[in-house]
């Protein structure tokens, strides 16, 4: 072909196009060859031209070209012609580069903030959502990430810290003057967002505390406020050293958004904390008490609660000294959970004001009753206590009376030494359920060896078993109990709990609670 042709035919192509001949020699360009590689010319030679992709791809029989010149980023391929002879098909994927590489630095940030958001939401606690903050920042946001915060629920208001720099987290306590030295800092604790700012070596003085001290000499500041619930949750600084480029747009976006992010974390973890101490404070107050030492007594107390994580609900137990001896009392208030325990407080509650004026099971069992439904919470209609009440007296000889009132709960047991098993029929009506309740009311006197014990029917109603849904039931209980004739209180509970929890083998069940008494001279 005609080469003033060929090269008509080439200039029509938006690819810049070289042809070499054997020896590596440029014999022709197009237009878009010499406006992009003007240093290649007809009469010039690949091997040790200033396009050094090129000389390098001729030198090492490469067909495909890839790299930078002139600050553009070239990509081309080379197809051989006839008579040893090549073309060289380049094209500028400078833009397609930059689309490209703007891409991915996107989609990182993206994938940052998503996974950084995941990892907070599990922060349920403030320590783990302020080392979450300090920590996913590094690397990838900044070389240090420092979280300055205020401590809650104390009298002193000194500003704590948490540095993460690639390593362990440090942490510690600091004053005002470190604060006010790094600069941004007040004011983002106030709320106030900064901006990116160069911060030399010579910038650093007081606040050293702050800071590592092999941090290098220049470095890029961002400082952001962490907003909270109703008020700053702390501050995040992050510090990129001076080998790297500082923060650019999109950088100080997903750095205040992260910060957002993390503040949200920690006002909710701190919140959890809050609600977590609050109920630990009420889950004390309402599980079984320990049991007091009584003269002549010897008493046991079990307790499961059903597989809820408060490890609190409806069925409770209590003993009360006085004078001579105790009360007891045993219930099961109706439904599960904290709705339960909140009445299993207040029956606890009334039984301990109620007693200051009546000893007498049957009697105080009345007061208790009217006293529950004279509650004005209409949220507590159609809750209802079965309760067993009574007062435990030692006798002279070793023995001990046990007087007992019932309000619709399942009769307790006596045990005798010979493992026989009766039930003391007591009867009555639930506590609270419907005025004007009727309750009756037994005595019986243990002797020596002998035990009585009240339990709830989550015992017998425990499901478990080779199918998993069959009841534990009396006849196992009084096995159980037979078994154990002539033990003490301690080994007797702990022998039937044992056997309820395996009968269960792990499965959710109902309140259990057990309360076992005898006298003191005997087993």
């Amino acid at each position: 072909m005609d080469p003033e042709l060929a090269l008509e035919l080439l200039d029509g192509l938006a690819e810049a196009v070289l042809i070499t001949d054997s020896v590596g020699q440029v014999v022709l360009v197009n237009a878009t060859a010499a406006a992009l590689l003007p240093e290649l010319h007809p009469g010039v030679g690949l091997p040790g031209s200033p396009v050094a992709m090129l000389a390098e791809a001729y030198a090492t029989g490469a067909d495909h070209v890839d790299g930078e010149h002139r600050d553009r980023r070239l990509r081309g391929v080379r197809r051989p012609l006839a008579g040893d002879r090549s073309a060289w098909y380049v094209r500028d994927v400078t833009d397609d580069h930059r689309h490209a590489e703007a891409l991915r630095t996107e989609r990182g940030r993206t994938d940052f903030l998503a996974q950084a958001g995941r990892r907070l939401g599990l922060a349920l606690q403030r320590d783990q959502a302020l080392r979450a903050a300090a920590t996913l920042p590094v690397p990838y946001l900044a070389d240090l990430a420092l979280v300055v915060y205020l401590p809650t629920g104390t009298v002193e208001y000194q500003p704590q810290w948490i540095r993460h720099v690639g390593h362990e987290p440090a942490l510690g306590a600091t004053d005002w003057d470190a604060v006010s030295a790094l600069p941004g800092l007040v004011e983002a604790l106030d709320g106030e967002a900064g901006v990116p700012r160069p911060w030399p070596a010579g910038e650093r003085d007081g606040a050293g505390p702050l800071l590592p001290d092999d941090l290098g000499p220049a470095a890029t500041l961002l400082v952001s406020p962490m907003p909270g619930a109703g008020r700053t949750a702390g501050a995040l600084v992050l510090v990129r050293a001076g080998a790297r480029e500082g923060f650019d747009r999109r950088d100080v976006e997903v750095a205040r958004e992260f910060a957002a992010r993390a503040g949200a974390a920690m006002a909710t973890a701190q919140l959890y904390d809050e609600q977590a101490h609050l109920a630990r404070v009420l889950q004390n107050s309402l599980l079984p008490p320990d049991l007091p030492a009584v003269d002549g007594v010897r008493l046991a107390g079990g307790y499961r609660a059903a597989g809820d994580s408060l490890r609190i609900g409806g069925d409770f137990y209590d003993v009360l000294p006085t004078d001579g001896g105790a009360l007891f009392a045993l219930g099961d208030v109706s439904g599960k959970g904290v709705g339960a325990a909140v009445l299993t407080g207040r029956v606890r509650q009334s039984l301990q004001t109620l007693r200051l004026v009546e000893h007498r099971p049957r009697e105080l069992l009345g007061l208790l009753d009217r006293a529950l439904l004279d509650i004005p919470d209409a949220a507590r209609r159609g809750q209802f206590t079965t309760l067993l009440l009574g007062t435990l007296r030692p006798e002279p000889d070793g023995g001990l009376r046990v007087r007992v009132a019932g309000g619709g709960h399942p009769a307790p047991l006596l045990v005798d030494g010979a493992g026989t098993v009766t039930p003391v029929q007591v009867g009555g009506m639930p506590v609270g359920a419907v005025p004007g309740a009727r309750f009756d009311e037994t005595e019986v006197r243990l002797r020596p060896g002998e035990l009585l014990l009240a339990r709830t029917d989550g015992v017998t109603e425990a499901r478990g078993g080779p199918s998993g849904t069959e009841m534990f039931g009396e006849r196992r209980l009084h096995r159980a109990l037979a078994e154990a004739a002539g033990s003490a209180p301690t080994t007797l509970v702990d022998r039937v709990l044992h056997l309820v929890d395996e009968w269960c083998g792990g499965h959710r069940h109902d309140d259990v609670a057990m309360l076992a008494a005898g006298p003191a001279a005997g087993g």
